[in-house]
């Protein structure tokens, strides 16, 4: 949520700010701003209610604000309305401190009541104002240092944040402090970055640095330096990005979204190939070793979102496969249950980005348990990353469009590996069908390429519900699994109310809601489960309802009883979700192109929730 840039260097800084901050427009904002300072002069502020076009068109594409040096944000509203006022960046009364920040300042309200005791008078209704002159009071109290100034106010501040500073003093300078939200500098020749997520600099510069909680960073032309909290210089390693640039750009297709269903065979075959070897899974690099996987007494699995979903049809897998209990948990509500975990269990987070807040939060919670703990991220170097026991990095690339797609499918098959191996180890299958199964999965990208060749049927039957108020998902097993994930995407991208529903629990109550023509998509991959769900399909019909199905080829007879159906290619039932999920993507995506939404950006969304 909300997207830093920094820029210092000999260049002109605007337009690298600007389009740095077109590179997180994903990230969700309401409003915008930069801050650019040209030698000594003050900074010059413009700031834009909207889309960050308006602040293009404020400052000629940049090319009116000059200076060398300058900071830009994308606001996503948290304390204030979206407005010019609450925009970011704020500065102190003289313009002595200019800045910009991302995350929540809890106590905010105490901090601000003392300053106004100390003449601070507010323009705004935002946290981040009152950081900032907590800072410009610091530095002018102790007539000290930024670093100095950035120490004392860190330790008052409480909650979560990503500061990217400016001080009158040092014209050429940026100062960053971060605790809990994300933040990336960057060092190119004779230049030095800052943002908040690696696309936004990935043009520019794959050197980087990842700055870790409580720390504070001046960036200068071409050098950065690295403080604690105690103002001592420390030691940090410089770390090549491994993503092409032109990964994250659209690269011809309409919408990032688009793009990203088609790039799930590659990801998938790339996160695969990252730890298959020879025809065996070697998760040496994880650091799990054989007796540490046979000593695993209970799996909790901790996710938000859409990789909640992946860990509802991990828990599947993993305990038919590997015969481990698994807990299925919501992130957001993990600690404040405060959960019984077992001293031999393995908390398993997964999170796309590695910093979602209550993912992260979850993690630390667990580890302060003494519980073993394993991330499976897409982020090198992210803050669950760094702090989780072992990761699985899956290789996804960037993701930019807020709907997940190919991270969902990479954390899929991360999982399928798991429980496979788990379950070899564990002595629950014979190497013979160990074998089967990772041939098996090897398959899988072939087959999402032939589920994506239907598209264009997918599109004409998806194109005729931009009208629908209400739709239904329904499932047994890890049909259900999958029917979660399909109900999200269609409701975060076209606004269409959706929901999943185990298909057996119909007659329990929901039932009641059907009416004429509403659309009912079940899915019906599950072998053993499959004529139970279609006798749940044809009790909705026999109410009106307008029947989708997602079923295996063969099963042809579905054509008697639904009204369109798509067909996935036939694999191991554990693995049908990384297939059937894929028209469901597609359904998702191609109902908000015919209603004419914003695929990528929709409303109200952030591609990462760095804030609880």
């Amino acid at each position: 949520m909300c997207g830093i840039v920094g820029y210092a260097g000999e260049r002109q800084a605007a337009p690298i700010l600007l389009d740095g901050l077109a590179k997180l427009e994903y990230r969700g904002y309401d409003s915008a701003g930069l801050a650019v300072r040209n030698g000594a002069s003050d900074p010059e502020i413009v700031k834009a209610k909207g889309r960050l076009k308006a602040l293009a068109e404020k400052t000629n594409d940049g090319k009116s604000l000059l200076g060398d040096c300058g900071i830009g944000h994308t606001r996503w509203a948290t304390h204030g309305e979206p407005s010019v006022e609450n925009a970011h960046p704020h500065c102190s009364d003289d313009k002595n401190v200019v800045a910009v920040h991302n995350g929540i300042i809890e106590n905010y309200q105490e901090l601000k009541d003392k300053l106004i005791r100390k003449g601070y008078q507010f323009y705004s209704e935002t946290d981040t104002e009152v950081a900032v002159k907590l800072i410009d009071y610091y530095y002018k109290k102790y007539e000290g240092t930024p670093v100095d100034a950035l120490n004392h106010a860190m330790i008052r501040i409480r909650g979560s944040y990503a500061l990217a500073v400016m001080f009158k003093d040092y014209p050429e300078e940026i100062y960053v402090a971060r605790k809990d939200s994300p933040m990336i500098l960057g060092l190119g020749d004779g230049e030095s970055y800052l943002a908040s997520d690696v696309p936004a600099i990935l043009k520019y510069t794959k050197k980087v640095y990842y700055i870790g909680n409580l720390e504070i960073g001046r960036l200068q032309k071409g050098n950065i330096t690295f403080y604690n909290l105690d103002g001592d210089v420390i030691e940090k390693e410089l770390v090549e990005i491994k993503w092409d640039a032109k990964a994250a750009e659209k690269a011809g297709y309409e919408h990032f979204m688009m793009k990203e269903i088609q790039e799930q065979p590659k990801a998938v075959l790339d996160t695969l190939n990252s730890v298959i070897k020879d025809g065996q899974i070697d998760l040496s690099e994880l650091g799990l070793d054989e007796e540490e996987i046979r000593k695993i007494s209970q799996i909790y699995v901790v996710a938000c979102g859409s990789a909640y979903h992946v860990g509802v049809a991990a828990q599947y897998v993993i305990e038919d496969l590997a015969r481990i209990p698994v807990r299925v948990e919501l992130a957001s509500e993990f600690r404040y249950r405060k959960p019984i975990l077992d001293p031999n269990g393995l908390v398993i987070i997964i999170s796309q980005s590695g910093e979602t807040a209550d993912s992260l939060a979850a993690l630390r919670e667990a580890k302060s348990k003494g519980i073993r703990t394993l991330a499976i991220v897409n982020v090198v170097g992210s803050s669950i990353a760094r702090e989780a026991d072992n990761v699985f990095y899956t290789l996804a690339g960037p993701e930019i469009s807020v709907a997940t797609t190919k991270a969902y499918s990479t954390q899929l098959i991360a999982a399928y590996c798991l429980a496979v191996q788990f379950a070899l180890t564990r002595g629950e299958i014979t190497e013979e069908y160990y074998t089967e199964l990772i041939a098996e999965m090897q398959t899988i990208p072939d087959k999402i390429r032939k589920v994506l060749a239907d598209k264009e049927r997918i599109q004409w039957f998806a194109a005729k519900q931009a009208n629908a108020k209400d739709i239904f998902f329904i499932g047994r097993g890890l049909d259900y699994a999958i029917s979660l994930e399909g109900s999200l995407k269609m409701k975060e991208i076209s606004y269409i109310h959706s929901e999943a529903y185990a298909a057996g629990e119909l007659k329990h109550g929901t039932i009641s809601l059907l009416e004429d023509n509403t659309l009912v998509i079940g899915v019906l991959t599950q072998a053993d489960l499959y004529e139970k769900t279609l006798s749940n399909m044809v009790e909705c019909k026999s109410r009106g309802a307008y029947l989708c199905a997602v079923t295996s080829y063969g099963n042809y007879s579905m054509e008697d009883t639904a009204d369109f159906v798509t067909y996935i290619p036939k694999t191991d039932a554990h693995f049908a979700t990384s297939l059937a999920v894929i028209p469901l993507q597609l359904m998702g995506y191609y109902v908000s192109v015919a209603k004419g939404l914003d695929v990528d950006k929709p409303r109200n969304l952030a591609k990462s929730v760095t804030v609880e």
